[in-house]
């Protein structure tokens, strides 16, 4: 199968996973978004189970892995954002968990969300929003504004720019590295589809899925510590 082919049918796909009539039409519900749905229920579950019955003194085993990986999982993200920036911290892990765990859905069978251009151009939305208002947060309306002419006032023009091409960067980095990975194995199970897949599946299912997550967060970080300092 040729690569052409590949691209054809994944980007061309009917998306639509849930048609349900509304009005005159048809309000319909992409697979990335159906999908998206069931991981945060998953999470959502998992959160009550492992915090259920949650001690001061004397916790159990459950309770201190929990701790830990909360505790490590914070520390990653204000790493990243520094002190100044540490209020996004839950935003950044939220977006981390989230994008992690859609990256390694290959495992199971099914396309990732972020395959989808409409979740990774949200996402990429959301979060360059969200580093503009940590910068009016931070020092304001006017001071936000000036910043614009920094260093030096001719370069207004291109920071201004820069709004519109740090989305597009961070959403077509993320689906583009997202896309290819599922191009080459979709070839691997084509030409060779029994057992010589499966070393490939965990490096670009999980170690690379895990990476693309981590540099998504990373950037975002970085913008939003630029931003407050």
């Amino acid at each position: 199968m040729e690569i052409k082919e590949v691209l054809k049918e994944l980007l061309l796909e009917d998306k639509t996973l849930i048609h349900m009539p509304f009005g005159n039409g048809n309000c319909d519900f992409n697979k990335s978004i159906v999908l998206s749905w069931v991981f945060i229920l998953v999470v959502f579950i998992l959160i009550l189970i492992f915090t259920h019955n949650m001690k001061v003194h004397n916790i159990s085993k459950r309770q201190a892995a929990v701790e830990g990986f909360v505790l490590w999982i914070r520390g990653l993200a204000v790493g990243m954002l520094g002190e100044e920036g540490k209020d996004y911290a839950t935003y950044i892990i939220s977006v981390l968990v989230f994008l992690a765990c859609s990256n390694v859905m290959g495992l199971f069978g099914v396309v990732p969300p972020t395959m989808d251009l409409n979740v990774t151009v949200a996402l990429a939305l959301v979060s360059i929003v969200m580093v503009e208002v940590a910068g009016i947060r931070s020092k304001g309306v006017k001071g936000w504004a000036k910043a614009f002419a920094q260093p030096m006032a001719v370069i207004a023009p291109m920071n201004v720019l820069e709004l519109a091409i740090r989305p597009l960067s961070l959403c077509m980095r993320l689906f583009g590295n997202i896309l290819g990975a599922t191009v080459i194995m979709e070839l691997l199970k084509h030409l060779i589809p029994v057992g010589f897949p499966v070393p490939f599946s965990l490096y670009f299912d999980i170690f690379d899925g895990l990476i693309q997550a981590y540099v998504f967060v990373f950037l975002t970080s970085l913008y939003i510590k630029e931003a407050v300092e």
